[in-house]
């Protein structure tokens, strides 16, 4: 299975800026879109911030719009998440994920990956 591997987070003060990466795993699997997704708290749904397919086209969640920016460096399996002007509500911990499609949704049930551990951000006001 791809494996996701998220890693950037940290402290910072509102205002502040962060860089987060993600890398996937080799695979034979086409990776189609990729995005990031967010759990602001233990017990709350992941929400989508940002997503990036493969023709380059994007999508923000309304918050990110004009402060975040995703990119990805297909070569290197990788999306990197650009936050400039972090407020304290953008504080969670962030996962990416990315889709495989049907070639993998046919060998493991799945259009996705498994979730990767996350990267914590705290955005202190």
């Amino acid at each position: 299975q791809v494996q996701l591997v998220e890693s950037g987070g940290g402290l910072v003060q509102a205002g502040g800026s962060l860089r987060l990466s993600c890398v996937a795993s080799e695979s034979i699997y086409t990776i189609n879109a990729m995005a990031w997704y967010r759990r602001r708290s233990p017990g709350r749904q992941r929400e989508l911030v940002a997503q990036i397919k493969s023709n380059e086209d994007t999508i923000y969640a309304n918050s990110a719009k004009g402060r975040f920016t995703i990119i990805r460096d297909n070569a290197k399996n990788t999306a990197f998440l650009q936050m400039n002007m972090l407020k304290p509500d953008d504080t969670g911990v962030y996962y990416c994920n990315v889709d495989l499609g049907d070639d993998y949704y046919r060998d493991y049930g799945s259009y996705f990956a498994s979730w990767g551990q996350g990267t914590q951000v705290t955005v202190s006001s």
